[in-house]
């Protein structure tokens, strides 16, 4: 790379977001910030801006959108707010590539937008493939955009499929850690506390994505995500449960043999990974020791008892909107577990409830994704509040 890298970093107040901006700033030669962005930490994306010194920033919630740009203002920095500026900077003509950051569904309509206006993405917000895998594919592929996949999982297939793209794939594994109730019967899982469930045993990563990790539901939204990504059919996916998080998954070939990508669990690796594409750069991070690792070890996971696996299986095999229906039921449940108004198996039931009740569509449109996508999240309140 002759010349640094122009990048909008989507939700750069994240943890993600953060661990990017720690890798720019270990390769200014290499990265350059472009655009920040932030929901609502108004605190912490003023500090990034004067640090960073991008060339705009956006502040999703406009509560504290004057403050910020009277700060920002002398600095020369432009700043937006609102769902709509959000969609619209990641046109700006000098970026090139869109690292998206953002949790949830909120990540759909930017990186629609970043694929419009032909810019790259690295993608760390799993829930746009979840929710619009077919038209974000599509969309990629009609503009000729690259879609570089930031989860440890997929980037490691991707690291995997490296010289392999023409070779068919007969099935890929995904690794999970088993979360901090690995092994928990359902009475004992009916018991678990916020605080319990928001102790990963080797991530470090934000409260939604640590209770989907808990309850499964992560590697459920992997799952789906990983068949858009790889262009798979649902039986080409499996999921293994691995404790250590050392090998962070797994390609098998047509001829049988297979290929893993391991390392220490380690954000920063796959999101520089995705960012310098397709080069590899010198990093600082800690190096794998065998000797501190004798033994790895795999079982199977249990979805009879982490019901939101299956469920995010059975939507997968469903298609249409279920898994837009998912996703939205899950978003609702775990802020409603992490607020204490359920209880941590209530949050497979209320998503259950969901998939049944709302409109099944089949082939949907965008405009269908976020109908379907409000009407089950007002849905899963009612249902919640009674």
């Amino acid at each position: 790379m002759d010349s640094p890298k122009k990048i909008a970093l989507l939700g750069s107040t994240g943890s993600i977001g953060t661990q990017a901006l720690e890798v720019i700033s270990a390769h200014p030669d290499k990265f350059q910030v472009e655009v920040l962005t932030a929901h609502s930490n108004h605190t912490l994306l003023l500090e990034q801006a004067r640090k960073y010194k991008p060339n705009a920033v956006v502040l999703v919630n406009d509560a504290h959108y004057k403050n910020l740009s009277d700060e920002l203002w002398n600095m020369g920095i432009k700043t937006y707010s609102g769902e709509e500026a959000l969609a619209q900077v990641v046109e700006m003509d000098d970026i090139d590539l869109v690292v998206t950051a953002l949790v949830g569904f909120a990540g759909l309509k930017p990186t629609m937008s970043a694929i419009a206006a032909g810019k790259n993405i690295a993608l760390a917000n799993k829930e746009t493939l979840v929710v619009a895998g077919d038209l974000v594919t599509k969309a990629a592929s009609a503009k000729g955009v690259n879609i570089y996949p930031v989860d440890s999982e997929h980037s490691a297939i991707f690291q995997c499929l490296a010289g392999e793209f023409h070779n068919k794939i007969e099935k890929i594994y995904l690794t999970a850690s088993g979360g901090p109730f690995r092994g928990f019967s359902s009475e004992q899982l009916g018991k678990v506390t916020r605080e319990q469930a928001l102790k990963h045993p080797n991530w470090e990563m934000g409260a939604k994505i640590t209770i989907d990790s808990a309850s499964m539901m992560n590697k459920g939204l992997e799952v789906i995500e990983a068949k858009w990504l790889f262009g798979l059919k649902a039986e080409q996916i499996d999921v293994i449960v691995h404790p250590q998080s050392i090998i962070h998954s797994i390609v098998q070939f047509e001829d049988g043999s297979m290929k893993a990508q391991m390392g220490l669990p380690d954000m920063k690796l796959p999101i520089q990974y995705a960012m310098a594409y397709p080069d590899r750069i010198h990093s600082a991070f800690p190096r794998f020791n065998f000797m501190d690792y004798p033994n790895l070890t795999f079982e199977q996971p249990d979805p009879k008892t982490f019901r939101n696996l299956q469920l995010a299986f059975d939507s997968l095999h469903k298609g249409g909107n279920a898994p837009c229906i998912l996703n939205a039921a899950n978003e609702v449940a775990v802020a409603l577990f992490l607020q204490d108004k359920i209880g941590f198996l209530g949050m497979s039931d209320l998503i259950e409830k969901c998939l049944t009740d709302v409109q099944f569509i089949e082939k949907p449109s965008l405009e269908d994704y976020f109908t379907t996508d409000q009407a089950t999240r007002e849905l899963a309140q009612e249902l919640a509040s009674k």
